[in-house]
């Protein structure tokens, strides 16, 4: 099973530019000058060159890696959820493709933009909403994130949503986002407590979600692959809120927000005596360890993105959802 990625650690010389900055903060204090500290201050997560440059070393490193099929080519644009979903599907395809990808087909965006919030702290973070070569005519949603000044920018969460269910977004007078506290009350579910209210719904249902595929749809899908002549299937849903998987929400125009946020799950498909679990394709064969007697069970991560509205006025919709098999065990 995969882990959670939990902070980074400061390098030796990371701790001496630090100590540094103190210093020279120190100065420029007793000097009078006015120090602004971005963990303090209400500040831009980037600037708008700064995120459509980001936008553009991820899809170069993306492209590479997934013409290579080798997920160290794009390591350091990658974190999260989505990490964990591209170094798994890389993985796979260099197992079953060792020269690379011969069906390797550019991943190209236009018509980026940008929603940047204004943030104390880190991790800083922004939307880029863009337009891509595939998907028909879904907007792909891009969260990029980063833990320090000096680190480079990783896109966390990847979803693709119809145009016309994108959220207008609140923005100041300089057109700068706001960042949702993740624990607030203000909306219908915090976005805190999104990743395990949805894995719960998965499993008992309720009304705190909103119909839709994703929603109805997946549980009734889950239903009537439960149960198969010589097949059981059964699902367990965990919710993934730390470190890189924490969710991250924009207040949109209406007062509620838009929230992105992870889930992992697993589907365990046993068979009866005497008869052999279906054979599994070859992305699968590559992940899985141990040897498929009666059961296989596949573990999947899951980047989900919903708009959450403001707390009595409607329930959570979940707009879209990527998920990836990130590992499996057969027994």
């Amino acid at each position: 099973m995969s882990t959670d990625r939990g902070p980074r650690r400061l390098s030796s010389l990371d701790r001496r530019m630090l100590v540094a900055a103190s210093v020279t903060a120190l100065s420029l204090t007793a000097s009078g000058c006015v120090v602004v500290h971005g963990e303090n201050e209400m500040i831009p997560a980037a600037t708008r060159a700064e995120a459509a440059e980001a936008l553009k070393e991820f899809t170069t490193a993306y492209n590479a890696a997934d013409k290579a099929y080798d997920s160290s080519l794009d390591a350091d644009h990658v974190t999260g959820a989505l990490g964990d979903i591209d170094e798994a599907r890389l993985k796979a395809g260099r197992a079953n493709n060792p020269n690379g990808n011969s069906a390797h087909s550019p991943l190209e965006f236009t018509d980026a933009e940008f929603t940047i919030p204004k943030k104390p702290g880190w991790p800083r973070w922004f939307l880029a909403n863009a337009k891509g070569n595939r998907g028909g005519d879904s907007r792909w949603l891009l969260v990029f994130t980063r833990d320090a000044l000096d680190a480079p920018w990783e896109v966390a969460y990847l979803t693709l949503v119809a145009p016309d269910d994108l959220p207008e977004f609140k923005k100041d007078t300089d057109g700068w986002a706001e960042a949702v506290d993740p624990n607030t009350a203000e909306l219908a579910i915090p976005p805190q407590d999104l990743s395990k209210r949805y894995t719960d719904y998965l499993k008992d249902g309720g009304r705190s979600f909103a119909d839709g595929s994703h929603t109805t749809g997946w549980r009734e899908k889950r239903e009537q692959s439960a149960e198969r002549p010589g097949l059981v299937t059964q699902y367990i849903d965990e919710p993934l809120t730390a470190g890189d998987y924490q969710p991250l929400a924009l207040r949109t125009a209406d007062g509620g927000a838009l929230v992105f946020f992870t889930t992992r799950h697993f589907q365990k498909q046993t068979a009866a005596p005497g008869t052999s679990v279906p054979a599994p394709n070859k992305n699968v064969r590559a992940l899985t360890k141990g040897e498929i007697k009666q059961s296989l069970t596949m573990e999947f991560v899951s980047n989900e993105v919903a708009l959450d509205p403001m707390r009595g006025t409607d329930t959570v919709s979940v707009l879209g959802r990527i998920e990836g098999l990130t590992g499996a065990k057969g027994e």
